[in-house]
């Protein structure tokens, strides 16, 4: 039997909110730093895979919460075009384990982690849509695909 993909093509002609875009290039160009940098040197758009959204994928790691790694694992990559998304969410190290995982501008998703007996746990269950605040008042933020409960201070 053949699933479907756990991602779709992202609207990518569509005009997104620019109020988290990052530094503006006007603002450092023709700098020292600038100048004297290595990036300049390299590739302008390196590792960079646009049109795809992986939103479910991270659902499908959220709904399987408590059953054995190996299974859920292998069940991803197969429905997957690269093995990469999953750990962006999925923390095979203690050390990199995170309460929530920003993905795109305004949507989080829990951190999720192995545990020793290699059952796939959430980092902080307790957490949820009232835990977390908005980083602007333009935008709408979802935690899980549930909108904040929270508003933007201010």
């Amino acid at each position: 039997m053949n699933k479907r993909p756990l991602y779709r093509k992202e609207n990518t002609t569509a005009h997104r909110p620019s109020c988290h875009s990052g530094v503006r290039y006007r603002d450092h160009r023709n700098t020292r730093d600038e100048l004297r940098s290595e990036a300049l040197r390299g590739s302008m758009h390196a590792g960079q895979r646009h049109g795809l959204d992986y939103t479910p994928l991270y659902r499908f790691l959220l709904s399987r919460i408590g059953q054995p790694w190996n299974a859920v694992y292998s069940e991803a990559v197969d429905r997957l075009d690269r093995p990469d998304p999953i750990f962006r969410m999925v923390a095979l190290d203690e050390n990199r384990r995170q309460a929530y995982v920003r993905v795109g501008d305004s949507s989080y998703f829990s951190g999720l982690f192995v545990d020793a007996d290699g059952i796939l746990r959430a980092v902080d269950p307790s957490l949820g849509p009232s835990s977390l605040v908005p980083l602007c008042k333009c935008c709408t933020h979802t935690f899980n695909g549930v909108r904040f409960t929270r508003r933007f201070p201010g």
